[in-house]
C-alpha cells in the first residue's frame, strides 16, 4: 500500500479543506453569489493557465493561441448543453461525440500513414490529414444525426437533474478534446517555426477565433449561437465542486506528467533543443504533445466557464483577452505550477473584487490602470514571478532517500560492493 510523506498529506488535507470550506460557506449563504462566481472564476483560469504553463513555461513555445482554444471548449460545450436544455433534444451531443471520436480515429490512422510514407513534404502530409479529417467529420455528422432519437428516449428516462449533469460532463470533456484534435491539425504546420513566429502564428488563430464567433449563426450555420450578439440560455451548471474537482484533476495530471520521464523530455526541450535532439528525444512530437495536451486543458476550462454565467458573447475572446493567461503564468512564475494556481486566483480575486470595492463608484475602470502598475512594479521587483521556481510539497520533485544498510549482512554486501574490483 503506498504511503503518503506527511508534507504530501499536508497538502492535501490544507487542499481538501479549503474546498470543503468554500462549499459550507456557499451552502451557510454566507459567501454571496459574487464572490462564488469569482473563486469559480479563478478556478477556470488556473486550468487554462496550467495548460500554457505546460507549453511555454515547461516546453518553452511561446503561444497566444490559449484564448482562441479555451473559446472553441466554450462554445462547443455550451451548444450541446443548450439543445439539451432548450430543443429537448441530444443532437448536439451525439453529433459532437461521433465528430471527436471519429476525427481523433482518423488523426491517429493518417499519422501511422504519414510515419511510413518516406520523401512526403510536410504540406503534403498537411493536405491529407486535412482531407481525411474533413471526410471523417462529414461520417460524425451522418452518423451522429442517427443517434439521436434513441439516446434522447434514453437520457430522458433519468431523472432530469441527473440527465442533465451526465450531458453537462460529456459536453466539457467533448470541448476538451474538441480544442486537443483542432490543435493538433493547427501545430502541423505552425510547431515547426521559430518561437517569436510560433507566438504570433498562435495569435493569429486567437482572431480566427474571435472572427468566425462574431459569424457562428450566418457562416458556421449554428444560430442558437447568435453571432456577435452573444450565446443566451445557456445552462448554470458549473458548481463550485465541478471546478474543484476538474482543478484537482489537472493538478494530479501535469504533477505525474511532469516527474515521469516524458516530462523530463518536454523540459529538455525548452533547455536546449539540439542537447534534446542528440540525446534521441523526439522534438517533434514533445512539442506537439505539450501544444495538444495544454490545448485540451484550455477548452476544458472554456466549457467550464461557459456554464458558470450562462451567457457567452465573442468579445470575451479578443485577442487582448488572450493576454490574461499569459500574464498570470508569468505573474506567477514560469514553470511553477504553485505560482499559476495561485496566480490565477489573486488575479480573479483582485481584479473583478477587491479593486471593485475599494475604488470610488464611477472609477471602477480604473482598475485596468491599477492593475498593470501593480504588475509592473512586480516585474521590476521579481521578475522571477512570484513563485520562482517555488512548488507546494506534493508538487515538488521529491527525490528518493540514500540507502542506508541497517543489518549486518546489508553492511557486508555494501563492503564488498565497495571492494570488489572494477569492471566486476
Amino acid at each position: 500500500m503506498m504511503k503518503l510523506d506527511r508534507q504530501t498529506l499536508g497538502f492535501w488535507i490544507v487542499l481538501l479543506g479549503l474546498i470543503i470550506l468554500v462549499q459550507i460557506l456557499v451552502s451557510a449563504g454566507i459567501l454571496s453569489p459574487f464572490w462564488e462566481t469569482l473563486l469559480k472564476i479563478g478556478a477556470v483560469m488556473s486550468i487554462v493557465s496550467l495548460g500554457l504553463n505546460l507549453i511555454y513555461g515547461f516546453n518553452g513555445q511561446f503561444s497566444l493561441g490559449q484564448w482562441g482554444f479555451y473559446a472553441i471548449g466554450a462554445y462547443a460545450a455550451a451548444d450541446v448543453t443548450y439543445r439539451w436544455a432548450q430543443m429537448k433534444n441530444a443532437s448536439g451531443l451525439m453529433v459532437l461525440l461521433l465528430v471527436v471520436l471519429l476525427v481523433g480515429g482518423a488523426l491517429f490512422l493518417i499519422a501511422k500513414l504519414v510515419s511510413r510514407m518516406r520523401g512526403l513534404d510536410p504540406l503534403s502530409a498537411f493536405a491529407l490529414y486535412i482531407v481525411g479529417v474533413l471526410i471523417a467529420a462529414f461520417l460524425g455528422v451522418q452518423l451522429g444525426n442517427q443517434l439521436i432519437n434513441p439516446v434522447t428516449q434514453a437520457l430522458s428516462a433519468l431523472p432530469p437533474g441527473l440527465a442533465m449533469q451526465i450531458v453537462y460532463l460529456l459536453a466539457v470533456l467533448l470541448g476538451g478534446f474538441l480544442a486537443a484534435e483542432v490543435s493538433y491539425l493547427f501545430g502541423l504546420p505552425v510547431l515547426t517555426l521559430g518561437s517569436d513566429y510560433f507566438g504570433i502564428a498562435t495569435l493569429g488563430f486567437t482572431i480566427i477565433v474571435k472572427v468566425l464567433l462574431d459569424n457562428s449563426d450566418t457562416l458556421l450555420g449554428f444560430e442558437e449561437m447568435k453571432g456577435a450578439r452573444g450565446m443566451v440560455g445557456i445552462p448554470k451548471t458549473t458548481s463550485w465542486l465541478w471546478v474543484a474537482l476538474f482543478l484537482i484533476l489537472v493538478i494530479i495530471l501535469l504533477r505525474n506528467l511532469l516527474h515521469s520521464s516524458y516530462g523530463r523530455a518536454i523540459v529538455s526541450v525548452r533547455e536546449d533543443e539540439i542537447a534534446a535532439k542528440a540525446m534521441g528525444i523526439d522534438v517533434a512530437q514533445q512539442k506537439t504533445f505539450a501544444f495538444v495536451l495544454g490545448s485540451f486543458l484550455a477548452g476544458l476550462a472554456g466549457g467550464l466557464y461557459a456554464h458558470i454565467n450562462g451567457f457567452l458573447h465573442p468579445n470575451t475572446f479578443n485577442f487582448i483577452k488572450s493576454f490574461d493567461p499569459m500574464i498570470i503564468v508569468v505573474f506567477g512564475g514560469l514553470g511553477s505550477v504553485s505560482g499559476t494556481i495561485m496566480a490565477a486566483f489573486t488575479w480573479a480575486l483582485v481584479l473583478e473584487g477587491f479593486l471593485r470595492i475599494l475604488l470610488p463608484a464611477g472609477f471602477e475602470t480604473w482598475r485596468f490602470v491599477v492593475y498593470p502598475l501593480f504588475l509592473l512594479v512586480m516585474m521590476l521587483l521579481r521578475p522571477q514571478g512570484l513563485f520562482g521556481g517555488f512548488e507546494f510539497p506534493y508538487l515538488r520533485q521529491i527525490l528518493p532517500k540514500p540507502y542506508v544498510p541497517r543489518t549486518q549482512e546489508q553492511i557486508a554486501l555494501v563492503h564488498a560492493v565497495e571492494e570488489a574490483p572494477e569492471g566486476d
